[in-house]
Order: structure tokens, then sequence, then C-alpha cells
């Protein structure tokens, strides 16, 4: 593989200062940054492109990025590597991947309309749902840990005693978790990233953004079809699908009409869990997603528990900053995640030579969209 050097500049790490035409702040996260584009192109597109959205919805630009975050920091590499090459381009043609089959199966649709780069999606503005659902189907990770100390009882699922780590659960759980901090709701704390339960959910719908009772019922469906069919297709590619993460959100068609969507990314390295199936046949779990990146930084690192001690948030922050990793950790994602991509998409994903410039070139040759 190129060295990290020619590597660096094929990494598209800052994804927030493209000049595309928007008249309001840049929203940008730990991978994806979004340019709300102003009411006159909104509408242009729309025309233009034959959108089937009303007239008048909101549009963004959705450009992803290389950065990679784990436990809420994003990391760097030696020699100017501050992405992992790759990963932008894999996630969104994973996410692109299981959205069309989504569609094509009957599911529901995803907040996507167009896609003019390997690193871009044009989205449609979603009321969010504001619940992270997550679908589990083997006891892992932080469910594990948890189980392990005694617990039993997980979103007002009760788990039986004598399960083993890494074991297929008797049926696929729903964990969900509060999406942002809400506030007002009897019984749910004021944090980020909350437990609650499907009762929580049936008495205070309207406050996390479903329309009616009825919706809770369709999004739970969404959930089970959803998973199902991503661990159907892993299968056949001799791959374990554990977890992932869900999120919904609502949108008006141009009929006026509003419906529930799929949205943010499904199905990824980065929102899931997947293991290699012919390895855990054999009593050995090898990761092909980020938890491989998490366990890295775990060993790599002689305190692990400034990565998973929350109260230790300033030292972890400062370990981000002020490490770079190894190249060959950050090229072993890399690798995982290319290859993952390659198997899931059914062709090999390609680096851009130079994915800013090509991105401006795009949107500003085919959608008029560059200042």
């Amino acid at each position: 593989m190129n060295s990290a050097r020619s590597l660096a500049d094929r990494v598209l790490a800052i994804n927030n200062d493209l000049p595309i035409r928007t008249d309001k702040p840049v929203h940008s996260g730990k991978v994806r940054s979004v340019y709300w584009l102003t009411d006159k192109d909104s509408r242009r597109l729309i025309a233009e492109r034959g959108y089937a959205v009303a007239p008048d919805a909101p549009l963004a630009i959705m450009v992803i990025s290389d950065r990679i975050s784990a436990f809420d920091c994003i990391w760097h590499g030696e020699g100017g590597l501050n992405g992992v090459p790759g990963k932008g381009a894999a996630l969104n043609a994973i996410s692109n991947h299981w959205f069309g089959l989504f569609k094509q199966q009957g599911l529901a649709d995803s907040h996507i309309l167009e896609i003019p780069h390997p690193f871009v999606w044009i989205v449609q503005k979603a009321r969010p749902v504001m619940i992270e659902a997550i679908c589990r189907q083997y006891i892992t990770g932080s469910m594990w840990r948890s189980y392990s100390k005694g617990e039993r009882e997980f979103c007002g699922i009760t788990l039986p005693d004598g399960l083993k780590k890494d074991q297929r659960l008797p049926e696929l759980l729903i964990t969900p978790s509060t999406k942002g901090i809400l506030r007002g709701i009897p019984g749910v704390p004021e944090s980020d990233d909350v437990n609650i339960t499907r009762e929580d959910i049936e008495r205070n719908y309207a406050a996390f953004n479903f329309r009616n009772l009825q919706d809770i019922d369709f999004y739970e469906k969404l959930l089970r079809e959803g998973f199902g069919l991503i661990s159907t297709a892993l299968e056949k590619i001799d791959q374990v699908f554990v977890d992932t993460k869900f999120e919904f959100g609502y949108v008006t068609d141009r009929n006026g009409q509003e419906k529930l969507i799929y949205m943010d990314e499904v199905g990824t390295p980065d929102s899931s869990r997947i293991w290699d199936g012919p390895s855990y046949r054999n009593g050995e779990v090898i990761e092909k997603s980020k938890e491989e990146f998490r366990q890295q930084l775990l060993s790599h690192f002689p305190d692990p528990d400034i990565l998973l001690n929350k109260d230790r948030m300033p030292e972890r922050s400062a370990l981000a900053r002020d490490n770079a990793l190894p190249e060959e950790i950050l090229l072993q994602v890399s690798h995982t995640y290319l290859d993952i991509a390659a198997k899931i998409v059914g062709h090999r994903i390609e680096l851009s030579d130079n994915p800013r410039q090509e991105i401006i070139d795009v949107l500003r040759r085919d959608y008029d969209l560059i200042v």
C-alpha cells in the first residue's frame, strides 16, 4: 500500500469548509458535515432533478469524511494521516446498498435523494425520531459487561440466567436509548444516550417525535425487518450481524403526505458489530467493524481505564489529541472497512485521488452549488 504521506493526500479529514453555497451554519458531526441549501437552491434542484419531495422541502448536502472516532474522541495517525483511507467511501457505499435493498423490499425510504459522489449525499430534511434504536442478536460489549455483573433487565426486557459471552440471544432484542438530551419526560433522565423502555416511548410518544402510537409499531417492524434483511444478506457472505443502530425520521413527500423513513447510516462497520463467520464457528471472534479499532486502542495505551471511564474524559481527550497512532493501526482499519464493503456491495471501493477537489468539481458542474 502507498506510504502514509501519499495516502494522507487522499484522505478527507476536514469536510466542513467546502465552498458550498449555504445561508446557515455548517453542522459538523464526528464523521459527517451537513450544508443546508438556500431555499432558492432547494427549489431549483427539486424541479431540475425531479426529486419526489414537496416543492418547498429543505435540502442539504451531506459530506462524509475519513475521520475515525472511538470512545467519543477523534483519532489521528503518524505522517499526517488524519483519517482512515477509504473509510468514508466504504461507509457511504454500504449504507447506500442497504437503503436500496430496504426500498426494493418495500420496507421504507431513506432521506437520500441522490448520490453525486462517493463521499456525498443530497438529502431531504427529516424531523428525527429522538431515539437511537439498538438491535442485538448476540450478547456482547456493554450488555455482556452489565450481564456478567448480575444485571438481567435491559430496557424493560429480562434476560435469563446462564448466558455465555458472545452467545446468540434467544430472540432479537430492541434496546432503545435517547438521541440527545430530552427534558421533561417522566422517568427519563435528562442526559444523552439514556436507556428507555417500550413503555417509556408509548407513554410519551409525542416527546420522542412520533406522530401517533401506531407509528411505534411501524418503527419496530422496520427495525426487525431491516435487521433481518441485513443479517440474511451477511450470512450469504459468511459474516455474522451481531448488533446495529437504526435512526428514523419523518419527511413529507410530493403529495404532502408525511412518512417515516430510515435516516443517518445503516448496517455499517461504524454503526454495527459484524463478525467473521468461520472464525465465530471455531470459537473465535474476529471483528469486521469499528470494534476492532476500539480493541486496538485498548491494547495500545498502557492505561485502558482512561478510554473506558467516563469520569476521565479530559485525560482521554488529551490522549487522542497528543498521540499520533502508528500508521499500521489506521491501515488495518482501512483494510477491514474496504474488505467488508467490497464483500457487501460486490465490488472494490476505489480510493479517490483528491476527494475534496472531486466534490467541488461535481457540485459546481452538475448542481451549480459552489460559490
